[in-house]
């Protein structure tokens, strides 16, 4: 089987992170070679990129400053990362990916949401998941959960934005999955971690099957 890339998105607090790391054991036990990342990130210059997007700053952070960063940090892990890995096969698991800058600085920011896809796309040279898995859950609860966590490094910018930017970044992923039904599949994130993680793969195992 040809390398496949499959992205994990939804708000912090709805378990990307934990059930990335189940899957990639899972498909790991199957014989599979599996890549973990995650963005902003994945390559040094990328991961500098990260810390300047969440890190708190005296001057307003524009949207539009936010589209930029982000793809220039992808556009780094696209290359020296991402290729790299489907061409040698690799199924690459990612925590976050385009569909997150649509989110979040499109609908969350009020940004047009085609603009920051065209942006995206030049960045990425048109690489698209072939699966996105999106762990949806109601802002509120997910707010709850990360200030449940314990955090050495405290919220983020991002966690720090009221409910109803938190709203719109919800709303936004639903509506990219209404466009694109047969990439985006919605998880429901309110379940248990187990319930959740069959969810996942309910809806990966079908393309392992594939040619």
């Amino acid at each position: 089987m040809k390398g496949m890339f499959i992205t994990f998105e939804g708000p912090d607090g709805s378990g990307k992170t934990t059930q990335m790391e189940l899957l990639a054991r899972h498909l790991e036990l199957k014989g599979f070679k599996v890549l973990c990342t995650r963005e902003p990130g994945g390559t040094p210059l990328a991961e500098a990129i990260r810390r300047l997007l969440l890190s708190p700053w005296p001057e307003q952070v524009l949207g539009i400053t936010e589209v930029f960063l982000y793809a220039a940090g992808r556009a780094q892990h696209v290359r020296e990362k991402l290729l790299p890995a489907l061409e040698a096969g690799r199924i690459v698991l990612s925590d976050r990916f385009v569909d997150s800058s649509v989110a979040y600085q499109g609908f969350g920011r009020g940004l047009d949401p085609g603009l920051v896809g065209r942006i995206n796309e030049l960045a990425t040279g048109g690489l698209t998941p072939r699966l996105t898995l999106l762990l949806d859950l109601p802002p509120e609860e997910g707010l709850r959960r990360r200030r449940a966590a314990e955090r050495k490094d405290g919220p983020d910018r991002f966690e720090e934005e009221d409910l109803d930017f938190h709203r719109r970044v919800r709303e936004g992923y639903l509506e990219l999955a209404r466009r694109e039904p047969g990439r985006i599949k919605i998880i429901n994130a309110a379940a248990s971690r187990d319930e959740v993680f069959r969810q996942v793969r309910e809806a990966v195992e079908p393309l392992l099957e594939g040619p």
